[in-house]
């Protein structure tokens, strides 16, 4: 058996000698490395190329951008520093939200707030598109259990629907002295807010811009709902004066954010004012504030202009992306640590991240160019700053055309998404879509704010509110704000209980006559209402 195979393989040789000799011979070597290096040298003009045509391109993008005055480089939307004595961020109980692991970072969860936030339930009407008091009385419940400890054995949830003046008045005198608890902390939060300046300790990792650490942004938000619980609680008992000095400091804590160029910062102040507006409206609701206090809220929220201030975070945003593509080519991390990239996907993670070490320098240009060109087209034409104009409609037909994309194949986590160059725009334009919308939501809720202020003001002098709101202008108010979905004045009238509606169309942009939607901002149906419970 042993010597028929040795047989065999030796039989063989020959053929083996052949067959080598021929692969080595001068006249195959020659031709073989001919080929080869013509491969080389076209993979080579492969990559020139690619490179050079992203990079132009890029270039010339980049070029016209920074004409018209935008900026593209991420450090220089990195706020500036100021001094410790001219920063409200500057104090120790704000430094102790960036400390990992220190107590103090937590101190807002373990007050008697920070307890009982969760366990109550706002009032249950049947229109819920319209502002509702605070549940005063059942805030004065949930602090009682904090107190006997009953919330740490049960999951227990307060509500009670009782919210005449009287009930509120007296159970607001529990609710004070359930927040006492806070007091220390807002207190140095207050004394800091005659800083002028806001610069949060975040450090700017331009190694890695999506993994910033912004701790003071739950902070503040929680800073802002115990104040207005106290200020809802101080009005119920007559105290305007301290209620009017929390509503600015809820004012001034969400504008302590306004410098970041990170889009989460903008919309949670833009929530923080939203919030601080319900102590404003339960005010007016119960006619609690003095002609002066109503003149300094009317001037404050008459300089919001969320449109213009949407500006730096949405460049911010831009910028990063754009930081992120060059960060990828420089290995800094890979696809699949940055995006989500799993097997359900067309393609997966491990094969982006392949790809991502081998694509030309070029690619990672038209990267950035195709999410600039792309983050121009979803936001072009959807809002006008200036004019203090949202344009939903338009949001609508760029939502449409970029899902359509995306179904497509086009943009997302496919093959021809990679080969096409719209990876990063597929990851973080959709990120974009809500801005304006939030942006509407708030500016609108300011505008009507003012407005209600006004009316007030004109109540207190005349007796009544006016039959329109021309009667406010000039005296009062001018020129008055307009409605930022119609460009039109906001729409009003004077109900017969003496109380009046106030309302802009909404996002549907229908006139609804003031019937609301389901919640009090609805992206789907009913008009976006200020008005007061009836007499």
């Amino acid at each position: 058996m042993n010597d028929s195979n040795t047989s065999t393989i030796a039989g063989h040789f020959p053929t083996f000698r052949r067959l080598f000799g021929w692969l080595f011979s001068g006249r195959t070597i020659r031709p073989g490395l001919f080929v080869l290096v013509c491969l080389f040298t076209l993979l080579a003009l492969f990559y020139a190329e690619e490179n050079w045509r992203g990079r132009r391109a890029w270039n010339r993008y980049r070029q016209e951008l920074e004409a018209h005055g935008e900026q593209v480089d991420y450090r220089a939307f990195v706020p500036q520093s100021v001094p410790d004595e001219q920063n409200f961020a500057a104090t120790p109980f704000v430094r102790s939200w960036f400390v990992r692991g220190n107590p103090g970072s937590s101190d807002f969860d373990k007050d008697n707030f920070g307890q009982a936030f969760g366990r109550v339930s706002d009032p249950k009407d049947r229109d819920l598109g319209n502002r509702k008091f605070t549940d005063l009385v059942a805030w004065k419940a949930a602090f009682a259990a904090v107190r006997s400890g009953e919330t740490n054995r049960h999951q227990i949830f307060f509500t009670t629907n009782k919210l005449d003046l009287e009930t509120r008045a007296r159970a607001a005198v529990a609710v004070l002295e359930g927040l006492k608890s806070s007091e220390t902390n807002l207190a140095e939060l207050r004394a800091a807010s005659r800083r002028p300046y806001s610069r949060y300790p975040v450090i700017y990792d331009l190694d890695d811009p999506w993994g910033i650490l912004i701790p003071h942004l739950e902070k503040i938000k929680g800073a802002v709902q115990r104040l207005q619980r106290r200020a809802c609680a101080e009005l119920a008992v007559g105290r305007g004066e301290d209620a009017l000095e929390d509503v600015k400091l809820m004012l001034y804590l969400a504008d302590s954010l306004k410098e970041e160029p990170i889009l989460i910062s903008y919309l949670v102040r833009l929530a923080c004012v939203q919030i601080a507006i319900q102590p404003v409206w339960e005010g007016l609701a119960a006619h609690r504030w003095s002609d002066a206090e109503l003149q300094e809220l009317q001037t404050r929220f008459q300089q919001f202009n969320f449109l213009a201030d949407m500006k730096r975070p949405l460049d911010g945003e831009r910028a990063a992306a754009i930081l992120t593509a060059d960060l990828l080519y420089r290995r800094k991390y890979r696809p699949s640590e940055l995006f989500d990239l799993d097997a359900p996907d067309p393609i997966g993670g491990g094969f982006v991240d392949l790809v991502s070490r081998f694509v030309p320098r070029g690619w990672y240009y038209q990267e950035q160019l195709s999410y600039c060109r792309l983050y121009e087209s979803q936001l072009g034409g959807t809002f006008d700053a200036v004019k203090k104009r949202v344009f939903p409609a338009q949001i609508a037909t760029h939502d449409h055309e970029l899902e359509r994309e995306i179904a497509g194949g086009r943009l997302g986590k496919t093959l021809n998404a990679v080969l096409h160059h719209r990876l990063l725009a597929a990851m973080l334009l959709p990120a974009l879509g809500k801005a304006s919308l939030k942006a509407a939501m708030a500016q609108t809720a300011a505008d009507q704010a003012a407005l209600a202020c006004v009316l007030e003001r004109y109540r207190l002098a005349s007796g009544q509110f006016p039959e329109t709101l021309e009667a406010l202008a000039p005296r009062f108010l001018s020129p008055l704000p307009h409605d930022l979905l119609t460009g039109q004045p906001y729409h009003y009238r004077r109900a017969e209980d003496g109380q009046f509606v106030l309302y802009s169309v909404g996002w549907n942009e229908k006139d609804d006559g003031g019937t609301p939607g389901k919640t009090l901002f609805d992206e789907q149906q009913g008009d976006w209402v200020w008005r007061y419970p009836a007499k």
